[in-house]
């Protein structure tokens, strides 16, 4: 059989070659399309279909126009992204094709997600395409906007120029200048002029005071108190952000110093009611035997939580506060490797009491029904091969084997996708840890009447059958590890809890020395 040759990158590549290249490009987490320089399709990777789940196969599509392939894009877009029609959506994805037009373009979905799509055009007049989810990251970015925006304290993002990036209302105000005016403008413009308009009471020449404020600024992490010509009082935090920008938050503090002004000046009146106090002294402590025995039931599953948390918390907290004291100790003689080494560790500590910390709020917004879920239809399939990725280098490390079944066509269930992708997660997470090295973790999926069943097992020690009711209980292990440093025994309380929130149900089967399997029954779409 003859070779067939396809022309890429100015280079031309044969139909062996293209099979190689297409395998290798089809383990991307994002679709590649490349078109000719008439707008023909000429290559697309299989994760397009991961992409617009409704499209033909993207091996299929070859040789259709850009704008063939937009419209049968459509029945996926969202309506509020056809609004202004049809042909202007057309339009403006073409235009991506155009010369020089490297802006990336976000097209929402009508199932919710956010594709982002980057192009660029190659020497021979090809365009490449990258098709990207970037649900998570925007929604992110949404929320942070939405929370600066409802925040009493006046917040400010700079970036690593240190030229202004987002904030709010409150900030723009105590700069005295709108945000359109504030966009990208420096840090020391924006105090210069604030020193120099009369809306900052100066306990020393503005000059100085700028160069103060500089100074705290470009240190990790500064506080300083910014009294304002109208009276008002501010906390001013200065705090390098990872990516090597800067954010400032002003909390106004008005009230809190006239407070403590009002308390000096009632010191000597409070020395006066002290006789007065003593004197009472009996009666309060009556009074006080009366509450303690009237509270003595809620104080006992009080201690019984507490003890319980502090337990749970030891571990991470000793690893940050041991790590931390001892770079403090040693810092003169760690070499940057050492420092690299505790620092990460101080930040595992961080993540292991954080995630701690979210399990119990979730657990609590659950119990106080407040948990509100945001049900989307989610390919069971892809939630899948993201968690066996995530987990892959885990599992690699103690050389276990994750394998998945085939997921039946059409696996899909109506769930909240970020929730059901950290259940997922959190049964593999169980099932490595637990799993001895050498060992196996298998992924299937089956449906079972109007449900699916995604099951996790292993071929671990497994769980006692007297354990198997009590491990679904907050805070407790079923002792297959020799510690708890792996978690506060909430993950599977957890799992339970969004399993029922879902209209479904976790089981979880086990016999000591034999395995453990967790099943997660959710409704299908």
């Amino acid at each position: 059989m003859q070779n067939v040759t396809v022309q890429l990158w100015g280079e031309v590549v044969e139909e062996q070659g293209l099979e190689t290249l297409l395998e290798t490009l089809n383990c991307l987490r994002v679709a590649i399309t490349i078109f000719d320089a008439d707008t023909r399709l000429i290559l697309a990777t299989a994760h397009l279909n991961h992409v617009f789940r409704k499209l033909p196969q993207a091996k299929t599509l070859t040789g259709k126009l850009y704008e063939e392939l937009i419209i049968l894009e459509l029945p996926e877009i969202a309506p509020a992204a056809l609004v202004g029609g049809i042909d202007n959506f057309v339009a403006g994805r073409l235009s991506q094709l155009g010369p020089r037009a490297w802006e990336p373009r976000d097209i929402p979905l009508a199932d919710g997600r956010i594709i982002e799509i980057k192009a660029r055009r190659a020497p021979n007049g090809n365009a490449i395409l990258l098709w990207a989810d970037v649900t998570v990251a925007r929604h992110q970015v949404s929320r942070l906007r939405e929370a600066i925006k409802l925040s009493a304290d006046a917040f400010a993002f700079f970036d690593v120029q240190d030229r202004f990036l987002t904030g709010n209302a409150q900030y723009a105000q105590l700069a005295g200048l709108s945000l359109e005016k504030l966009d990208g403008r420096s840090f020391e413009s924006i105090i210069t002029e604030a020193a120099h308009n009369g809306r900052i009471a100066l306990d020393v020449t503005p000059e100085e005071w700028i160069q103060r404020r500089l100074r705290g600024h470009r240190t990790t992490t500064s506080a300083d108190t910014v009294q304002s010509t109208s009276g008002k009082a501010y906390l001013v935090r200065d705090h390098a952000t990872p990516d090597g920008g800067r954010a400032v938050v002003c909390t106004d503090i008005t009230e809190k110093t006239r407070a403590e002004t009002a308390l000096a000046h009632t010191q000597s009146a409070l020395e006066t009611s002290r006789d007065e106090a003593r004197r009472q002294t009996g009666y309060l402590a009556d009074l006080t035997k009366q509450l303690d025995f009237a509270t003595q039931q809620a104080d006992n599953a009080k201690t019984m939580l507490l003890r319980t948390m502090s337990h749970e918390l030891k571990t991470p907290l000793n690893a940050i506060l041991g790590f931390s004291d001892l770079i403090g100790a040693l810092s003169e003689n760690l070499s940057p490797a050492q420092v690299r080494e505790y620092a990460g560790l101080i930040h595992q500590g961080g993540c292991n009491l954080l995630k701690m910390v979210n399990q119990i709020m979730d657990l609590t917004k659950i119990s106080a029904g407040r948990y509100d879920l945001r049900k989307v239809m989610v390919d069971i399939g892809s939630v899948l091969w993201e968690a066996r990725e995530a987990f892959a280098a885990q599992a690699q490390a103690k050389n276990i084997t994750i394998l998945a079944d085939a997921c039946p066509a059409g696996s899909m269930v109506e769930a909240d996708e970020t929730v059901f992708g950290g259940m997922v997660n959190a049964l593999i997470e169980n099932a490595v840890t637990y799993t001895q090295t050498g060992g196996m973790v298998q992924l299937s999926v089956e449906r079972r009447g109007p449900m699916f069943a995604i099951a996790i097992a292993d071929n671990g020690p497994g769980v006692v059958a007297n354990d198997l009711k009590r491990i679904l209980e907050p805070f407790e292990h079923a002792g297959r590890a020799q510690d708890h440093a792996n978690g506060a025994g909430l993950g599977l309380t957890l799992v339970n809890a969004f399993a029922q929130l879902h209209v479904g149900a976790l089981e979880i089967e086990s016999k000591s020395g034999e395995g453990f399997c967790a099943t997660l029954l959710l409704p299908s779409a």
